[in-house]
């Protein structure tokens, strides 16, 4: 059985109240319970965690190294500024699949440049909490075409 990690990035734990003009009314709790009947019926294992803090998310990466065979991520705002989760992305030698639920390139400018993407093996933009569900198929197909 595959084992995957799903780190929720900043503010993600505001869903479904925050901006829902551009993120939606669908809950965190909603989008999580939306993964783990996803990952059932892929027959995969899901790890999925949520912090506010860049040192939380890079030791979470950092961790992964022992158990986890992929990982999804929504860096959310650390998208744009952090090399420290980039670099972490890096050390671990895991695949990573970047997820935003709002089109990252039809917002604010500063918006358009990802310091994640380049060393994740796909990004996937503006298809909501569906974007969670697609990289986890995607990262199966991928973890099981070796």
């Amino acid at each position: 059985m595959k084992h995957i990690l799903v780190i929720h990035g900043p503010n993600l734990n505001l869903l479904g109240i925050r901006e829902r003009n551009i993120y939606g009314e669908t809950t965190l709790t909603e989008i999580n319970q939306m993964i783990r009947e996803k990952a059932k019926n892929l027959d995969c294992e899901v790890r999925i965690e949520q912090s506010n803090y860049e040192g939380k998310i890079t030791s979470l990466i950092g961790e992964a190294k022992d158990w986890a065979d992929g990982i999804i991520i929504n860096p959310a705002s650390y998208t744009h500024t952090s090399v420290a989760i980039r670099d972490a992305i890096l050390a671990v030698n895991i695949p990573v699949i970047e997820v935003h639920l709002s089109n990252i390139y039809k917002r604010e400018e500063f918006r358009h440049k990802s310091l994640i993407a380049g060393v994740c093996i796909g990004q996937i933009s503006g298809f909501g909490p569906e974007g969670y569900l697609m990289a986890l198929e995607g990262m199966m197909k991928i973890l099981k075409e070796g």
